[in-house]
């Protein structure tokens, strides 16, 4: 298939190399020229602008959006709605709120173009890795790309098939690693409530190891210091423990590179998705404890650090490339 994608940034590129490898053809572009110049020498095609990528698609054509939320997404969405191509389909692959895909699909739909939101997990490690996607649209819309799909998913691999999961009642792309979760906006919900999850698990790594760290404090009795190899203990516990997960694979990764982790503050930002998954707890009533102290504990990292707080930095430059915010 021909695709087009727009953001060429820490997945976005990735994104269409992974899809080239698989045989796909990509028109991509960036406003950042370098960033076309390298996908270009991968073998895609350049374009100048929207309107240019526009005109080396085929008729329909498909847009990959992978842009930062809000205004980058919106103007660029409204551009490639306003080509009015009958059939066009519009793929959001960034992090967008699911209340502005429900609004998008409504107003793309009337006139007739797709629009498709693809929550999208496996940051800088993608195009090796593959990406797991949570994927939100009509089922028109979403078994036309599904051989897009398929090839930037990670497959089934080696994680052994879950006991009980009954063949013929599921959705075999689950595992392989994507899912059309719903109508529009369903896509983006589930990955941000997979988002929300995601600081809860990081804080929960930030502040065991913060223990760990402290127990070399002279405030203790002496004879009940201890100290600790954090980078031997990160390891040994990816080793069959319970808690072993990639988050504890790039905490081990951060630790064994230094263990004070000095090129980190520990100002740890946060994209969005927290704050969004709390608001719709609020909205449903549901207790959300964990992510919601995991959020605030963010917020306070930016006056007053913690090695924990550097963790959390290491673990988010590990998997996405995050920097930290500026002071």
């Amino acid at each position: 298939m021909k695709i087009g994608i727009i953001g060429l940034g820490r997945m976005g590129g990735n994104i269409a190399r992974r899809l080239m490898r698989a045989g796909h053809e990509t028109v991509v572009f960036d406003r950042n020229a370098p960033a076309v110049e390298g996908l270009v020498a991968d073998g895609a095609v350049g374009a100048t602008s929207l309107e240019d990528m526009r005109d080396k698609l085929d008729k329909p054509g498909i847009y990959w959006v992978m842009l930062p939320a809000g205004d980058p997404t919106e103007q660029t969405i409204a551009t490639i709605g306003g080509f009015d191509t009958k059939g066009d389909i519009i793929i959001d692959g960034g992090n967008s709120f699911y209340k502005d895909d429900i609004r998008r699909a409504k107003a793309l739909t009337e006139q007739g173009t797709h629009y498709v939101d693809v929550g999208t997990s496996g940051g800088v490690w993608g195009l090796e890795r593959g990406y797991c996607m949570m994927v939100g649209g009509s089922k028109e819309a979403v078994d036309t790309i599904d051989p897009i799909l398929a090839a930037l998913a990670p497959g089934i691999g080696t994680i052994p098939r879950t006991p009980g999961r009954i063949e013929e009642n599921e959705d075999p792309r689950a595992e392989q690693g994507y899912i059309h979760a719903g109508p529009a906006g369903a896509g983006h919900f589930v990955k941000m409530v997979h988002n929300g999850i995601e600081y809860g698990l990081m804080q929960a790594y930030a502040e065991g190891f913060d223990i760990l760290k402290g127990k070399a404090s002279d405030k203790l009795p002496e004879d009940e210091r201890f100290d600790l190899n954090l980078t031997d203990i990160a390891e040994v516990w990816r080793r069959g423990s319970v808690i072993s997960s990639w988050l504890l694979d790039l905490t081990a990764i951060g630790l064994a590179k230094d263990q004070n982790l000095e090129q980190f503050t520990g100002s740890v930002a946060d994209s969005g998705e927290g704050q969004w998954t709390i608001d719709a707890a609020m909205e449903e009533k549901v207790p959300a404890n964990v992510l919601t102290a995991a959020l605030f504990a963010r917020y306070r990292s930016r006056v007053d650090h913690t090695f924990g707080d550097k963790l959390l930095s290491a673990m988010r430059f590990g998997f996405g490339g995050h920097v930290e915010m500026p002071q």
